[in-house]
């Protein structure tokens, strides 16, 4: 038997907020790394998750040698992107706020409640709908 779309979709979700969960600590350890930037990771693409084509692909950027040359780094990882709201920079080019990223934890903790809440009533409801009780 194939997973449901909708529990497919949840277990994703859990696994991509697990990897920003990482992250955030990665960035956290190297907050006083001279030209640490920090990283993030990709949303996952909603349409795929529910069954859809998900039709537009996130472009993949490759640096070149001279994008290199001027500083730009390619982060490592499948999802891993630099992250795009930093809101300072330390002169040693270290651009990692402990502040945001404590945010950003904070956030994941809510999202990943959210996930567990749907994934816990999406099985209350199979278990109704299989005469198997949970339905009071």
């Amino acid at each position: 038997m194939s997973t449901l779309p909708l529990l497919a979709g949840i277990r994703e979700r859990m696994m991509n907020l697990s990897e920003r969960q990482r992250v955030i600590a990665q960035n956290i350890a190297n907050s006083e790394t001279p030209g640490y930037k920090t990283r993030d990771v990709a949303e996952p693409n909603f349409a795929a998750m529910v069954g859809g084509s998900g039709m537009v692909a996130r472009p993949k950027v490759e640096l070149t040698a001279a994008m290199k040359r001027l500083g730009a780094v390619q982060p490592v990882g499948a999802g891993i992107v630099l992250d795009k709201d930093i809101t300072e920079t330390k002169p040693d080019g270290n651009n990692v706020t402990l502040e945001d990223q404590l945010l950003k934890l904070g956030q994941v903790q809510a999202d990943f409640t959210a996930m567990t809440s749907l994934y816990r009533k999406q099985q209350l409801m199979l278990k109704t709908a299989l005469g198997r009780g949970g339905g009071g």
